[in-house]
């Protein structure tokens, strides 16, 4: 019988129990390539001419490799500006998320908050029931945020779900820690800026990740509250781009760089606008992965 140690102490491990391990890897490993091949194809269809795309169902690796679908979305520029937009439509937008989320959930995980019962009632009340996009839309143009960035970074700056989550984990920091900030002459500012928000990281990184998505994934506000082209979000310069392509009409090759394959079929131009859509915002996640899953939990299980 085989003995590993584990934290000082011996465990047995059986014949039986490598075996059931192997078979819970190869299943774990099953279950993660189901779950990339998808994306994987959308990568490699971007790349492949009309032909493979045409007499192959499914493949991870081009035959012959095509840049002509990435070629027709970035020969405008628009991409590149609707990316810039994005981009700090995203960053400025979570920032302003998460200071407007956490400075209105600490002091409503304090008990001793006059009213904060009544808050959170209509808090969650917003949760259920809204306003509605007319009246939104009126009170937007009637603030002089029309057709301006802030339109989308403060229409939806603090969910009441997101608050909640934070506000759970506030209440999970030992009031000790306050006491004492209290004793060493630290106000409420001073301790909820040395005290409860280094020690948050894991909630502030999960709901920072939560707003970026939201933020660069949205489509309908942006419709909605730009009318500017020069302040388009790279989703809606894709999803004219899109419809270009799609239009029935065939790509004018002279407009374009295009190499000996040509024009590239409107499916490859969809596959390479999903890959321009979707890599900026998935390069954000390993830097944050150690506190994603760690914030999530805390905040769901405390009360």
């Amino acid at each position: 019988m085989a003995f590993a140690k584990s934290h000082g102490s011996n465990i047995a491990v059986t014949p039986g129990d490598r075996f059931w391990d192997y078979v819970i890897k190869l299943f774990l490993v099953a279950i993660a390539f189901i779950t990339v091949a998808p994306f994987i194809y959308v990568v490699a269809g971007s790349f492949s001419t009309e032909k493979e795309l045409t007499e192959r169902a499914f493949f991870l690796i081009p035959k012959t490799i095509s840049f002509n679908a990435y070629k027709y979305i970035a020969q405008t520029g628009e991409v590149f500006r609707g990316l810039a937009n994005s981009l700090m439509i995203t960053v400025i937008g979570t920032a302003c998320s998460l200071f407007f989320t956490s400075t209105f959930a600490y002091p409503l995980s304090k008990a001793h908050f006059r009213g904060r019962k009544i808050i959170l009632n209509l808090v969650i009340v917003t949760m259920v029931f809204s306003g509605g996009l007319i009246p939104t839309f009126l009170v937007v143009r009637h603030l002089g945020l029309y057709n301006h960035f802030s339109a989308l970074i403060l229409v939806g700056a603090i969910s009441p779900f997101n608050m909640i989550i934070m506000k759970s984990f506030f209440s999970g920091i030992p009031n000790e820690l306050e006491e004492a900030a209290t004793i060493d002459g630290c106000n409420d500012w001073g301790i909820f800026w040395r005290i409860y928000l280094p020690l948050s990281k894991p909630v502030l990184a999960s709901i920072g990740l939560f707003c970026a998505v939201s933020l660069w994934n949205d489509y309908f506000n942006a419709m909605i509250y730009l009318s500017d082209p020069m302040k388009e979000t790279v989703q809606i310069v894709l999803r004219r781009i899109v419809l270009l392509a799609s239009g029935g009409d065939q790509i004018n090759s002279a407009m374009f760089d295009f190499d000996a394959l040509g024009a590239p079929p409107d499916k490859a131009v969809k596959m390479a606008a999903t890959v321009v859509a979707t890599v900026p915002i998935l390069c954000v996640y390993p830097f944050i992965q150690k506190y994603f899953a760690k914030g999530v939990m805390v905040g769901a299980v405390k009360g």
